[in-house]
């Protein structure tokens, strides 16, 4: 299989594969996102504008990895979001990667994170930030594969604050 990264945005459908990936992300890890599936199925049309013109602002970036299947568009098997939220740092999100398309040999979420990093540093950041579910032991060891350490920074979780989100990062300089 191959891959190719895409920004989002780039055509003036994306906002409907926007959902049909977000829609999916809940349904699979609902415990990575801040919103749950019944809330992302009731927003309308101009919600998923909305998330494509933020992904779009000057210090956003946000990426689809897209598996050729042979058809012009390609199907959106991942994304990741981030942003700079001040100077110095850029905070990622919105990660996820079909369960069909996971694993190292792959390489989807290491072609993404790849290009967000590269995203991040033109941006002028010395650190990437994320936070990850206490329970989402598979995207933690991902983020330490890939050089993140704990901060030793918590936060509960929103949709459920008896749990916590660690926060993480990465060094760019």
């Amino acid at each position: 299989m191959t891959y190719r990264i895409e920004r989002i945005g780039r055509t003036d459908t994306d906002w409907e594969r926007l959902r049909e990936v977000r829609l999916a992300q809940l349904l699979d890890t609902p415990m990575a996102f801040l919103e749950t599936y019944e809330t992302a199925l009731a927003h309308g049309e101009e919600e998923w504008h909305s998330r494509i013109r933020r992904v779009n602002e000057p210090g956003s970036v946000g990426l689809a990895a897209v598996h050729d299947d042979g058809t012009p568009a390609g199907e959106w098997v991942g994304t990741m979001i981030a942003f700079t939220p001040e100077p110095g740092t850029a905070l990622l999100v919105g990660v996820w990667v079909h369960p069909e398309h996971r694993g190292r040999e792959r390489g989807v979420t290491d072609a993404m994170l790849d290009a967000i990093v590269a995203w991040a540093r033109e941006a002028g950041a010395r650190r990437l930030l994320l936070t990850v579910h206490e329970d989402n032991a598979r995207a933690a060891a991902f983020y330490r594969r890939r050089g993140f350490e704990p901060t030793g920074g918590t936060k509960p979780y929103p949709l459920d604050p008896a749990a916590h989100e660690l926060e993480m990062a990465l060094p760019l300089v």
